[in-house]
């Protein structure tokens, strides 16, 4: 189910919408999950225990983390949500490697990619590793977990929400007519900027991958084009995401920040996709040393981030080269 969708605008959200303000309040967050739920499920009917579950092994995890502090005990958790990212996003793309390094014929799984699991299981990981540091706590109530992991409007496409930045809504939120009044303003400049501008873009990529005519211009068009549909899309789904937490008393981080003005590669990705960069520097880069231990360290660190920053969004080697060539030019 799209945000764009005729399902969402007309039945969904208002549904949910009305649901949610007319019940008290120790049953919103019920509210919210089960409405995440079942938004989930409409796209991934067998994969949404394979969320749930994922939820129920943070949440055990977590408590039993806070309470006897063991590295052990964090590298398993991560281990176990890392591995389950792996084995979807990764298996055929290591496979594939494997069968062309060797000469062997290992079938391929051919499973499909759960919707979203590249954002929840980091949210999940930032949990984990919060409550490891001490930094947050781990939550008590499976409920608030679960509405906090698999709440609808994040939940496809982002942003990579911390447990820390709605720790406390989880518990108390405000919900009153001037955020309800804001999220509405940011979901339906996010609707615009998607149905308005970015598939309009897209709709002009697709003729220029579809003819054989290409002049020069054209080319120049399309680069153009295609750099605004990109960023049009995906800011679009920040804007609704962020307009529809705002709707329900939650505050989300930007996720944007006027990139295509930055000055320097740098720049960039301090405006690009926030909640990633800042998700890397965090849980990677920092923990790997930064740029605290010399000029070595600090290039190894920077490929590993970008490495892993590309492998993230696609399993694909174009990905990997993707994201090293960025890693060279910050270097430079």
């Amino acid at each position: 189910m799209l945000f764009t969708s005729i399902s969402f605008l007309y039945y969904f959200l208002p549904i949910v919408i009305i649901l949610y303000f007319i019940v008290p309040k120790k049953f919103k967050n019920f509210i919210l999950f089960l409405s995440s739920i079942f938004f989930y499920f409409c796209g991934e009917p067998i994969y949404t225990f394979l969320m749930i579950g994922e939820i129920f092994i943070a949440y055990v995890g977590a408590r039993y983390l806070e309470k006897h502090r063991k590295k052990s005990i964090l590298v398993s958790l991560l281990a176990i949500h890392i591995g389950a990212l792996g084995l979807f996003k990764y298996s055929d793309f290591t496979i594939n490697n494997i069968n062309q390094i060797f000469g062997s014929k290992i079938p391929l799984l051919k499973l499909a990619l759960p919707i979203g699991i590249s954002f929840y299981t980091f949210q999940i990981i930032s949990y984990v590793v919060d409550v490891y540091r001490g930094k947050v706590k781990a939550q008590k109530s499976f409920l608030k977990l679960a509405t906090y992991v698999s709440l609808f409007p994040q939940l496809i496409a982002g942003p990579i929400v911390r447990y820390e930045t709605i720790e406390k809504e989880l518990d108390s939120r405000t919900s009153n007519f001037e955020n309800f009044a804001y999220g509405v303003r940011r979901f339906v400049i996010g609707l615009g900027k998607k149905v308005l501008i970015a598939n309009m873009l897209g709709e002009l990529c697709d003729v220029f991958s579809t003819t054989n005519e290409k002049s020069i211009l054209f080319y120049w068009i399309f680069a153009i084009s295609y750099s605004l549909q990109i960023y049009f899309d995906f800011s679009a789904y920040s804007d609704m995401a962020i307009g529809l937490g705002r709707m329900f008393g939650f505050h989300f981080l930007e996720n944007f920040n006027y990139p295509y003005i930055s000055k320097s590669i740098t720049e960039f990705w301090r405006r690009w996709h926030m909640s990633l960069s800042s998700w890397f520097r965090d849980y990677v880069y920092i923990p790997l040393g930064g740029n605290r231990k010399g000029t070595i360290i600090l290039v190894r660190n920077i490929f590993i981030v970008w490495a892993l920053t590309g492998i993230w969004h696609g399993a694909n080697w174009t990905f990997v080269i993707w994201g090293l060539m960025f890693g060279i030019m910050l270097i430079i």
